[in-house]
């Protein structure tokens, strides 16, 4: 999904400095509040960019899009789920069928391994059906907590821990909402800070938000939604300019 431009009107939820110089846990935890808040109107239709129809779908594609963007996975999913459509036969497949498959994902010797090895493990131990729990989902080759919680989210609606991408990551720094640059650290600041019910989603909205606006090297701080939210943990002394 295409991220949308913030509308200048969304800014004006955000209070003016509504950062304080020292936060206590309660004011961060306000701050928080009023961040999800923001998001939820700056970015409505949030939602998780890979394409699937059923969670096996959602978890290959997952797998493919480490180190590599939505985009090309989308395109290279649509003809490896077309040849190879459920665990089993994708569990069939060798690993040079794999390998030519999703080469130009990146990586795609160690994908290609994982993804005969998860798919064959869900066949074995699983009767073909993707786990709805993270212990289970972190047991299937190439799969981690990011991609357990991505599946389990987007695909079944479950919240059961934050995903924290590089976008999520780098954002949650600078909104100052953890120091962590650790995914697992930062996720556990995040659950911490957020309700529950805006686990899954403020995933979707915090990328939306880094693809659009609070770009890594040079984010758009003036006319941003959240900078009267925003403390700008580490963005460099001449971008820190106020609406």
């Amino acid at each position: 999904m295409k991220a949308k431009t913030p509308s200048k009107t969304a800014s004006v939820n955000a209070r003016a400095k509504i950062v304080p110089s020292r936060e206590t846990r309660a004011q961060r935890k306000d701050r928080a509040l009023q961040i999800v808040d923001c998001l939820e109107k700056l970015y409505p239709d949030a939602d998780c960019s890979l394409r699937f129809s059923n969670p096996f779908e959602l978890l290959i594609a997952t797998i493919l899009s480490a180190q590599c963007t939505d985009k090309r996975v989308n395109i290279v999913t649509i003809d490896l789920f077309k040849q190879w459509p459920n665990p089993l036969k994708m569990s069939q497949a060798s690993l040079q069928q794999l390998e030519n498959a999703v080469k130009t994902t990146g990586f795609f010797r160690a994908k290609a391994k994982n993804i005969q090895g998860c798919c064959r493990k869900l066949v074995d131990q699983f009767d073909g059906i993707v786990p709805q729990t993270v212990e289970e989902l972190t047991s299937l080759a190439g799969v981690g907590r990011k991609t357990a919680n991505v599946v389990l989210g987007s695909a079944f609606g479950l919240a059961e821990g934050v995903v924290v991408d590089t976008h999520v990551g780098r954002i949650s720094r600078r909104l100052g909402l953890t120091k962590a640059k650790d995914a697992i650290r930062a996720e556990r600041d995040l659950i911490r800070e957020i309700p529950r019910d805006h686990w899954v989603i403020i995933s979707h909205r915090l990328i939306q938000h880094g693809r659009s606006t609070c770009l890594a090297r040079k984010p758009r701080c003036v006319g941003c939604g959240l900078v009267n939210l925003c403390p700008k943990v580490g963005v460099p002394k001449h971008l820190k300019i106020s609406q």
